[in-house]
């Protein structure tokens, strides 16, 4: 196995857990660890900060041990992970033992395969296959024409409403549709615990070395690339551990057209309503006034079906009218709900229930 295929490997095991796959620079660093290079050779290759380097590469080794309990440190990178894959192809060789009946072996083949294979996934979460997302189209155009007029923006929508797949998606796509391009950087603040992570987790995924106040405010504007940061659940800025500071800061860094930063939100109320800490001091939430806010509504019938017929394109199930008149009408045009309810559905057909 080769880097890249090891590579590959590492990203899928993380999308499988529901974990973003690796930044760019974790990317390099992968590359760079597997190849057997020090992190002065990486430093060279890439970044001029060694220091952040290494501690960039420690961050990964530890992000690899936690969530796929695959122990790796710089020393002993290769081993762990070419076991793990060893063990992965032994699970997926099919059995070479003949069976006796081969219509049952027909049938247990097909079963076993539409079960691991049922389309519509995920059922929770936000959608990262940028082959599976899907619906909304004219949202992301409205967005890109905000975000290239200079103005930032939130995406506010009830909880599962596809907000999340919607920013992820808008991440995938800003290196074509945004003008002039920036460096998408995508937080979820579901996973960060209060400011001081906040920045943190903002230098690192940047690509900067780990700083605060004025000296993060010069090293943003003399990066290489501008930065079009992507804030997941920005509720989580209500809680205990972040002030109103942080959103000062984030609105002076996006203000102007030739800002270093520009921002898209995804929040569940509008954010004059969400921080209602502004409303106390009687002025408007530093975010809601450089935001344009873009409403993500639920999918109307047409869309709903257009969804379920695209997922099952390729497969051998076909719902019934009578299914998918249900399926809509239980769901509201909700993503998903009707994500959840086709799975089942879809489940009993090739299970012989749920």
């Amino acid at each position: 196995m080769d880097s890249t295929e090891a590579l590959k490997f590492i990203n899928d095991l993380f999308e499988g857990a529901n974990k973003s796959i690796l930044n760019d620079l974790e990317k390099t660093l992968f590359l760079g660890m597997w190849e057997g290079k020090t992190y002065n050779d990486i430093c060279n290759d890439t970044y001029g900060d060694e220091q952040y380097v290494r501690e960039a590469g420690a961050s990964l080794c530890r992000k690899i041990t936690e969530y796929l309990k695959i122990k790796v440190t710089k020393k002993n990178f290769k081993n762990p992970i070419e076991h793990r894959y060893q063990q992965h192809l032994a699970k997926v060789t099919p059995s070479q033992e003949p069976l006796v009946n081969q219509t049952n072996q027909a049938k247990q083949e097909t079963s076993n395969s539409d079960v691991i294979t049922n389309p519509f996934i995920p059922q929770h979460g936000r959608v990262e296959d940028t082959q599976r997302f899907f619906g909304r189209e004219r949202e992301m155009q409205r967005v890109f024409e905000v975000l290239n007029s200079g103005s930032s923006v939130a995406l506010i929508g009830e909880e599962g409403i596809g907000k999340s797949s919607l920013l992820w998606a808008i991440c995938q796509q800003a290196k074509n549709r945004l003008q002039p391009s920036r460096q998408s950087v995508f937080l979820d603040l579901n996973e960060i615990d209060n400011e001081e992570d906040f920045y943190s987790a903002l230098c690192h995924e940047v690509g900067i070395a780990e700083c605060t106040g004025y000296l993060l405010t010069r090293n943003l504007k003399a990066h290489k690339n501008k930065v079009l940061l992507a804030l997941d659940n920005v509720g989580k800025m209500t809680w205990q551990g972040f002030t109103r500071g942080v959103r000062d800061k984030l609105r002076g860094l996006a203000e102007g057209s030739n800002a270093p930063l520009k921002l898209i939100l995804a929040a569940t109320e509008p954010l004059n309503d969400l921080f209602n800490d502004s409303h106390d001091q009687g002025k408007t939430s530093p975010l809601a006034g450089i935001c344009q806010e873009e409403y993500i509504k639920p999918w109307d019938e047409t869309t709903m079906r257009d969804f379920i017929a695209s997922r099952l394109a390729g497969t051998s199930v076909k719902f019934t009218e009578e299914e998918i008149v249900q399926l809509v009408a239980e769901s509201r045009g909700h993503p998903r709900k009707l994500m959840q309810r086709c799975y089942k559905t879809y489940a009993r057909y090739v299970e012989g229930g749920e």
